[in-house]
């Protein structure tokens, strides 16, 4: 398998792809991004339109510093379950809550984001946590995770060149115990379908929880799409 591949239990790569989901088992994208993020273009409907291609159940839309696309798609019919999320920047680095029934605010402290969103039943969320590309927690997520305060880690993120650095988030999760989870992170439509998990179907948080104890994590390397392309000289 090249570096740029995953596939497997959580935190292995050892299980040949395998497009087929066991029954009674769903395909969660737990990181991805709308246009309400302001750095993406994906609406909701090319999301939905993804997403049922890809044979995706569940995403989780975790765009930055808002809720409310995810919101919205959550209170329509759009074929796909829907968890509301948020990338919440902070001043360590980046954090994602999921379950979220109200939006946090950015740039306040880490302990007090990861207080907002226990103390409203959500689940702590790091994602790309050792990517020096991006607004990453770096040692900041080594201490969430030894202190209790982590809920889930990003094993893989399908931005990420060097899989190095998705082997790194593995190893944290490992250590700590902590379920592994992969998200595509797609900006784009196009993006979608590079990351999935699956795993037993679950209701709310503590099932889903429990269900990624025996998730299977399927990735590929997928890079943003050129948000301004070109213009080629006539």
């Amino acid at each position: 398998m090249s570096p740029s591949e995953f596939a497997g239990p959580a935190g292995s790569a050892e299980e040949p792809r395998d497009s087929r989901k066991r029954p009674g088992w769903v395909r969660v994208d737990c990181h991805l991004h709308t246009a309400a993020s302001g750095d993406a273009v994906t609406t909701i409907e090319e999301l939905a339109d993804r997403a049922r291609q890809h044979d995706i159940d569940v995403v989780c839309i975790t765009d930055h510093n808002v809720t409310s696309a995810a919101v919205a798609a959550a209170e329509r019919d759009i074929g796909v379950r829907v968890v509301i999320g948020e990338e919440i920047r902070t001043p360590d680095g980046d954090v994602i809550g999921l379950f979220l029934t109200e939006r946090i605010p950015y740039v306040l402290p880490l302990a007090e984001v990861v207080s907002r969103v226990r103390g409203q039943g959500g689940l702590v969320y790091l994602p790309h946590p050792f990517d020096p590309g991006r607004s990453s927690l770096g040692g900041a997520a080594e201490r969430l995770s030894a202190a209790g305060m982590a809920d889930i880690v990003e094993v893989f993120n399908a931005k990420i060149k060097d899989h190095s650095r998705n082997e790194r988030a593995a190893r944290l999760a490992a250590v700590h115990g902590l379920p592994a989870a992969a998200g595509s992170d797609a900006h784009d439509p196009e993006g979608i379908g590079a990351a999935s998990v699956d795993m037993p179907d679950f209701d709310g948080p503590a099932g889903f929880l429990d269900a990624l104890g025996a998730a299977v994590i399927t990735g590929e390397y997928r890079p943003h799409a050129i948000r301004y392309p070109r213009q080629v000289p006539g």
